[in-house]
């Protein structure tokens, strides 16, 4: 019996003595500090040192820094940044052509592009006559009366009757980011221009521009370690060519691009074959590309269900692109295509047009 009272009282003892632990365990936590960011505020004591008055020796640094003597600055040179434009482009110098209209694709910025397409013109013998970098501008001196100019420009025997030609070129930023495009026009004038004349927008010869194109990057390309740079030539690049429309009540989500509509056509085009997105059909003159918009793993994972079930595996048109020209740019713009039933990629091919080309 007084084992069986023992036993009774001591169950209430344990769980109070239980309670007890689990309260000092809770309340033990506030009572240590934590002091894992003490670190930042905390000063620098000064060094212990011995009799002597030298450091202890297990205060010395395993890796001393000797001291430099004389100026106190090392002759090491401190590496330039990577150049992050390269990324841009496969090449930095790139000659494209759009029907009639030949350009140099330059990886670089106008400002930096100014300064040697001058050096050019005049190494070459045509000299810079007048400039303008608000236009974007270089007209050359007379070509005939330089032995140089006239070999670049065509121009074999001297004759009396023998056009004479000045050349122009002209810089603007390229519809890609951070790239720089460059167009020469030779042209046949009456007599010594006064003063700038305006770009013509016909070429005079296209084969000529073009073999004067790649005089220029070669010669660009023998001087990437020796770049200048143009300040005046600054305001050229201040502004994109290409912007993405926000929706309206009107559309959806769109792109504007300040280019002629052969070029925006020719662009857009090059897009659809660098990104893969297959084109089923295209209408230059009404301005549109029928295409399947479809992610890539989309398309494949519709393709496999197809094979499976028997079906021929093709592409199918998803979505219309259409271009048309409003207040003198070209606005770009997708949906879904007239009798397609499947998910809306009208937002997402802009998305990827826009990313490419910007």
């Amino acid at each position: 019996m007084s084992d069986r009272f023992s036993f009774l009282n001591f169950r209430p003892r344990v769980a109070i003595l239980g309670v007890a632990m689990a309260g000092l365990l809770v309340s033990g936590c506030s009572l240590v500090n934590d002091r894992s960011d003490d670190y930042a505020t905390a000063e620098q004591s000064r060094p212990l040192k011995g009799i002597d008055g030298q450091p202890l020796p297990r205060q010395r640094p395993a890796f001393p820094v000797r001291e430099v003597q004389g100026s106190g600055t090392l002759g090491a040179q401190v590496p330039e940044p990577p150049d992050l434009t390269a990324d841009i482009l496969d090449e930095n110098y790139v000659v494209e052509s759009v029907d009639d209209q030949s350009w140099l694709l330059v990886n670089e910025v106008p400002g930096r592009i100014w300064p040697a397409v001058a050096a050019w013109m005049n190494e070459t013998g045509l000299a810079v006559a007048v400039d303008s970098t608000q236009l974007g501008l270089m007209q050359s001196e007379v070509a005939n009366f330089s032995r140089r100019a006239r070999g670049l420009v065509g121009l074999d025997e001297a004759s009396a009757d023998e056009p004479r030609i000045v050349v122009q070129v002209r810089l603007a930023p390229g519809v890609r980011r951070k790239t720089t495009e460059v167009q020469i026009r030779p042209r046949a004038v009456a007599a010594n221009p006064e003063g700038l004349l305006p770009w013509q927008d016909e070429p005079m010869n296209q084969s000529l521009e073009d073999s004067l194109l790649e005089n220029l990057s070669t010669f660009l390309q023998s001087r990437e370690d020796n770049r200048a740079y143009s300040r005046a030539a600054l305001a050229m690049g201040s502004e994109s060519r290409v912007s993405l429309l926000e929706a309206n009540t009107d559309r959806d989500q769109a792109i504007a691009i300040d280019l002629p509509y052969d070029r925006v056509w020719g662009e857009i085009r090059r897009v659809l074959e660098d990104e893969s997105i297959p084109v089923l059909d295209l209408d230059r003159t009404a301005g549109y590309f029928l295409v399947d918009g479809r992610p890539e793993e989309d398309r494949r994972r519709g393709w496999m269900t197809r094979w499976f079930a028997g079906d021929e595996v093709e592409p199918e048109v998803t979505n219309r692109i259409q271009l048309s020209e409003e207040d003198g740019q070209v606005v770009v713009t997708a949906e879904r295509a007239d009798g397609y039933d499947g998910g809306n990629y009208s937002r997402s091919l802009i998305t990827r047009l826009y990313d490419y080309l910007y």
